[in-house]
């Protein structure tokens, strides 16, 4: 078997098999493309099942430096931290390759797996205050060009607050799914119950507090396209709304508002997880809330909250602001 078939084979066998998410695919395939593209030219030749057997750590060190150089001097040059992270992923994906080799295939090479993870920053997560995020559906709802788009807009952007959904996860919602998290929650206190398909196809269910559930009934009686099996969330045309117009208005707004360039969707999520974690909410809970496979990516929240603190500290205290010498005569 050639190189590119097994490529072929081992991106089916993660779609079916580890239920990776198409961004997740395309990543690991373009990853995968510029590996075999570059032992074209090492080799001389396309590699066969025999010649990713005999790769030394040398080789996939040369690769990696080569994708290095290229991301540094190229017309689309990018930063330090950004070229590790990319390596980094890259790594990820063949390591992941040979695995699946190595199971599949009987390809036995160990120099993936000596091969050293670029470091790279973790990112601290962006949230909103909170009174900039209670304010955020009210004021995209109100630059809104039609009644129509400002209950839908309204609706979406008190889910994504209220819910710490990720935009691809609330725009993904159907009518029929509304229509389930009312009938799963309590009918005097007016919460509900969704049910929501993350990464992966991964389910995870998530509370909707009250206020929430109104703002989407209103938008449920106001739905152009009532059917259970229509988009929740539509365009003007009828289909599913994009992301990109979701984002756009948020954009419009923030801008309107002077708000900060990462005042997104996203950041919505952020300032989810982020004030509930203000408000003692526990690390576990947040991490089944925000539907994160590992606590490790949850975790961040609790570094941002320590840079908050460090932030209100040197603001504050006495000792982070005098420029008084110590006295050190003698007594």
């Amino acid at each position: 078997m050639m190189a590119t078939g097994a490529r072929d084979a081992f991106l089916q066998w993660m779609e079916t098999e580890r239920r990776a998410s198409p961004l997740t695919l395309a990543a690991y395939r373009g990853d995968l493309d510029r590996f075999l593209a570059f032992l074209m030219g090492h080799l001389g030749a396309e590699p066969d099942l025999g010649a990713l057997a005999g790769l030394s750590l040398a080789d996939l060190r040369a690769w990696l430096a080569h994708e290095h150089n290229a991301a540094l001097s190229g017309s689309r040059a990018t930063t330090q931290d950004r070229a590790a992270r990319t390596r980094a992923r890259r790594v990820s994906a063949l390591r992941s390759f040979y695995r699946y080799l190595a199971r599949y295939h009987g390809v036995d090479n160990p120099a993936p797996a000596l091969l050293a993870t670029p470091r790279t920053r973790c990112p601290l997560p962006r949230p909103l205050p909170r009174p900039d995020a209670l304010e955020v559906p009210e004021g995209v709802a109100d630059i809104a060009h039609t009644p129509m788009a400002q209950v839908r807009d309204g609706a979406l952007f008190m889910l994504l607050y209220g819910c710490g959904l990720r935009i691809s996860e609330a725009l993904g919602l159907d009518v029929r799914d509304f229509d389930q998290a009312a009938s799963l929650g309590n009918p005097v206190q007016g919460d509900g119950v969704l049910r929501i398909r993350g990464k992966g196809g991964k389910e995870r269910m998530v509370p909707v507090l009250p206020q929430v559930m109104q703002a989407l009934r209103r938008w449920r009686n106001a739905h152009p396209l009532p059917q259970p099996d229509a988009p929740l969330f539509v365009g003007v045309r009828g289909g599913r709304l994009q992301a990109g117009i979701a984002q756009r208005a948020m954009r419009t707004w923030r801008h309107m508002a002077g708000l900060p360039e990462h005042a997104t969707p996203h950041a919505l999520r952020h300032s989810f997880a982020t004030h509930l974690m203000e408000g003692g909410a526990d690390l576990r809970v947040i991490q089944d809330l925000l539907g994160h496979a590992s606590l490790s990516t949850t975790q961040r929240y609790t570094l941002a909250d320590e840079a908050r603190l460090m932030d209100v500290w040197t603001r504050a205290h006495p000792h982070a602001t005098t420029d008084t010498p110590p006295d050190t005569t003698a007594r």
